[in-house]
């Protein structure tokens, strides 16, 4: 049975008119899973396409949810 971990994504999104960069912690169960659920997330909440997302950095955290 695998653990779930909780890992801290960083990157930025790139549009013509929309620039920022995020930091969000996400639960899963491995490093891929966590990105893509960020994509998941990021995409739907600012109506972005994948390509304009950049993961910069992804770690794991000691919290546990």
């Amino acid at each position: 049975m695998s653990e779930v971990k909780v890992y801290r994504v960083t990157g930025k999104i790139t549009k013509s008119n929309f620039k920022t960069i995020f930091r969000k912690e996400i639960r899963a169960l491995k490093p891929e899973h966590a990105i893509e659920e960020i994509y998941k997330i990021i995409g739907s909440k600012h109506r972005v396409k994948r390509f304009h997302i950049k993961i910069i950095n992804i770690e794991e955290t000691s919290k546990r949810h």
